[in-house]
């Protein structure tokens, strides 16, 4: 398992972590949330070494290879397929010196072990893993130089799947994936053999790959079970319970300190009114959790155009006189939702920029109300953002008739504070641009919105902010995002881009979810035994069953021992919020009571260590 203790980690004097203790069970899914900027991807770095702890301690099974997605796969003239093949070393190694080896017994070890890894599958998996990321048979073969730094992303990203770490730590790896290659790698995460730790604010897969989250706040980590929804459910509840105490103790509080004003200088109460003002000092502060504050989007709503506001009659569209997307006869409304569908590379973008007015028709009429105003959110939208400019300066030039106020006014309504108003455009964060950029996007209050990936950058509060504002904006979405989130809550209809056509798709997103995986499949390739893939022969149920029952036992045991001893704690602090404990019983009752809940709260302690390890022990039964 994957030990944090105590670890404490500053960087320019700001601490990151103080403090902070989680344990991961061998094994298990894990997703890593938190605010933007508190420490996520630092703790990668801290676990592989890259930064060296201040105090505490990281431990890790010994032989375990840590493995993470590189900044991208080299611009080399190696192949795809051999890129990713080299991403397993011993393998590369050990097929090297086969081709030099003269001792026999040497020999027989070398082909031994490649049997155990499975290398002669190699090229299989590799390939599997390819197409499951967008890249089939022909893009295999070509030279890693010839694809951008986006899709040598994909590449680094499969290279590290093939070579199976046993801590799998990936930092939002679904920031350069289209919405298919997200489905793909949700199903695959959910069934790798090992531990995975990933960074994202993508709600679907927290929901779908992972087993539980860790959660990063206040410098310290929790561990919670389950998927995303649940642990945003249970945090709640928490909040709201936390909130309740410590209302309770406030009245309490009150409630004493009311005695001790009234009776502190009379003589006959002084010693009552001395006790009541020892145990308003030794009540604990009761901590409530603090929900940042996240400032939503607010898109001006257009007036009302006669329908259809956008129609196409067999238009074709692309660059340099070469159609990308043809046949298009499509029509759009103001109230229109609608999310494309379809692999990096089959036109989406094309056909964005077509309808944003960015690209011409080759041939056939594009028919536009004369009153029509677009706005356009590119994927790459930032870059087209003035770096040594603040955003003032950027309003300024778009609203120069606006006075400093109303231009201030719209920045912080658009969750720019006057803090980043004043800041350089090149310092911002990413999140902080891509709120800029839709600002700019939406300030005419336009008819259409085109968002080509507008979640890029922006964390899960912010995503939900954006979902809330799209829903109620007025005018028609085209939405391109690989957020299966965003899509399913905010799109109502679905065009599929592919092959040079565009076409509606009358199914639903879970209808599409099941056949993209039916066509790229996970090929069985994850497999659950060897570290590099090898699958050992499955015992049968019956079999499973008589090892892992005694283990399930054991944990519903743990589990059961739980949820006894938080009903004690419950009860004892119902008893320690009751004002009249206070009232009628003296110290001794109280005394008792306290020294009870240290006595439970150390074992509960204790029992959910051994509900780990007994868990841990039922996962590594299962695996086997």
């Amino acid at each position: 398992m994957l030990k944090i203790k105590d670890i404490s980690f500053s960087i320019e004097g700001r601490p990151l972590f103080s403090g902070a203790s989680a344990t991961i069970p061998t094994g298990h899914k894990v997703g890593f949330v938190g605010r933007n900027g508190t420490g996520k991807t630092t703790l990668f770095k801290i676990i592989t070494g890259e930064h060296v702890l201040e105090g505490g301690e990281i431990s890790i099974p010994k032989g375990s290879r840590i493995g993470g997605v590189a900044q991208e796969a080299p611009a080399s003239n190696d192949s795809l397929l051999e890129t990713v093949l080299a991403a397993d070393t011993e393998r590369t190694e050990l097929l090297a010196e086969a081709e030099t080896a003269t001792d026999p017994l040497r020999i027989g070890d070398i082909h031994t072990r490649l049997h155990d890894i499975d290398a002669y599958s190699a090229e299989a998996r590799a390939a599997m893993i390819l197409s499951g990321l967008g890249f089939d048979e022909a893009a295999q073969a070509r030279a890693c130089a010839d694809f951008s730094g986006g899709w040598r992303m994909r590449v680094a990203l499969a290279g590290v799947l093939f070579s199976q770490p046993e801590i799998l730590l990936l930092d939002e790896p679904t920031n350069y994936l289209d919405l298919e290659g997200t489905i793909w790698l949700e199903s695959y995460l959910a069934k790798y053999p090992h531990t995975v730790v990933v960074i994202s604010h993508d709600r679907e897969l927290l929901n779908r790959s992972v087993n539980a989250i860790l959660h990063l706040e206040h410098r310290k980590l929790t561990l919670w079970s389950g998927g995303y929804d649940q642990f945003d459910r249970l945090r709640r509840e928490k909040q709201m319970q936390a909130e309740a105490e410590k209302k309770k103790q406030e009245v309490r509080k009150a409630h004493l300190q009311t005695f001790v004003d009234r009776f502190r200088y009379t003589a006959s109460k002084a010693k009552q009114a001395q006790s009541r003002l020892k145990m308003i000092e030794r009540m604990s502060p009761i901590d409530v959790i603090e929900n940042g504050v996240t400032i939503g989007f607010n898109f001006p709503s257009p007036e009302e155009l006669a329908p259809p506001i956008v129609k196409l009659d067999d238009v074709a569209v692309g660059y340099d006189g070469k159609a990308v997307l043809s046949g298009l006869n499509l029509r759009i409304d103001q109230d229109d939702r609608i999310a494309l569908l379809g692999a990096n590379g089959q036109g989406k973008s094309t056909l964005s920029k077509l309808l944003a007015g960015r690209l011409k028709p080759l041939n056939g009429s594009l028919h536009a109300s004369s009153k029509l105003r677009i706005g356009y959110f590119a994927q790459h939208q930032v870059d087209e953002l003035y770096l040594d400019e603040t955003p003032i300066q950027h309003l300024r030039r778009l609203r120069p008739l606006e006075t400093p106020g109303k231009i201030r006014a719209r920045l912080a309504a658009g969750g720019l504070g006057a803090d980043q108003a004043d800041t350089e455009v090149g310092r911002l964060s990413g999140g902080q641009k891509s709120r800029l950029s839709m600002l700019i996007c939406t300030l005419d209050a336009p008819h259409i919105l085109i968002l080509d990936e507008p979640t890029n950058h922006l964390d899960i509060q912010s995503r939900e902010a954006l979902v809330q504002a799209l829903n109620d904006y007025s005018g028609a979405i085209i939405l391109v995002s690989h957020d299966p989130h965003l899509v399913s809550l905010t799109a109502d209809r679905l065009w599929l881009v592919k092959d040079g056509k565009v076409s509606v798709y009358h199914e639903d997103m879970e209808a599409y979810r099941k056949l993209l995986l039916s066509e790229r499949g996970t090929g069985g390739a994850v497999a659950s035994g060897d570290a590099r893939g090898r699958a050992k022969p499955q015992k049968s149920k019956p079999e499973v069953r008589k090892v892992t029952a005694p283990l399930q036992a054991e944990v519903s045991k743990c589990e059961g021992r739980i949820a006894k001893l938080e009903e004690m704690r419950t009860k004892l602090d119902e008893r320690l919020v009751d004002p009249a404990l206070y009232v009628a019983s003296g110290t001794a009752m109280l005394d008792t009571l306290q020294r009870k809940r240290v006595e439970v709260m150390a074992g509960l302690e204790k029992a959910e260590e051994l509900w780990i390890l007994a868990l841990e022990r039922l996962e590594r039964a299962r695996e086997e």
